[in-house]
């Protein structure tokens, strides 16, 4: 191990920075493939915990949250209608950091959600329509099936060149904004730097919220 990378000393007041700054570093270097892969776990109903992969698609630090986009029929949109909490994790394995985060969860405005639909490519855009995600799926033709029938649908009302895709009610971006964030280094010997910062939020309105200052301690690795 080469590197002697360590938390600022002392901590900064607010860690959204450095952790913008981590971001974008490991989407720039990209030396792992989808630097923008966070662990997203939730809790449904029944108090079952469940992880997943997904992409985080915006960083915003000044405010502090990030968001992810997803079928909100999915098992996890099920689980955040109920407990509209999440933590996620990205691990940058080749750059020696991590980042945890714990947050309240709310729905983007449809107009993020229509944004960020747009952009996507027309395969993608059909596949939001077709899959009916999390659900039972008899195999694999049914679903190939379910593509071309959307696809087939979309042709008919477009006009001659790409179809014309909208986004579905059912799918849309989360926002998870953030009470708790640790970041961590790899230290040699295992002796890693570690700490975490707090606020407290409170609803501004169906899509932010206002914030205290943030509070840091150190951890023990």
């Amino acid at each position: 191990m080469n590197h002697t990378e360590f938390l600022p000393e002392p901590l900064p007041d607010n860690p959204l920075s450095l952790f913008a700054s981590w971001f974008t570093e490991s989407c720039e270097r990209k030396l792992q493939p989808n630097p923008d892969a966070m662990t997203l776990a939730t809790v449904d109903q029944d108090g079952r915990p469940s992880a997943r992969i997904v992409l985080c698609k915006q960083l915003i630090s000044p405010e502090g949250y990030v968001v992810f986009f997803t079928n909100y029929q999915s098992r996890k949109g099920q689980a955040l209608a109920v407990h509209p909490i999440a933590a996620s994790v990205f691990h940058w394995d080749a750059l020696h950091r991590q980042v945890r985060l714990e947050g309240r969860i709310v729905r983007s405005p449809p107009e993020e959600s229509d944004a960020y639909f747009a952009s996507r490519s027309t395969d993608s855009q059909i596949g939001a329509w077709a899959s009916k995600q999390s659900q039972p799926l008899q195999s694999r033709q049914q679903l190939t099936s379910q593509v071309a029938a959307v696809t087939a649908d979309f042709a008919k009302n477009s006009s001659a060149g790409a179809l014309q895709v909208p986004r579905p009610p059912h799918w849309g971006g989360f926002r998870l904004w953030i009470e708790h964030i640790e970041l961590w280094v790899e230290g040699p010997g295992r002796v890693h730097d570690r700490a975490r910062w707090s606020r407290e939020l409170s609803p501004n309105d169906a899509f932010n919220f206002t914030s205290s200052p943030w509070y840091a301690t150190r951890l023990n690795p």
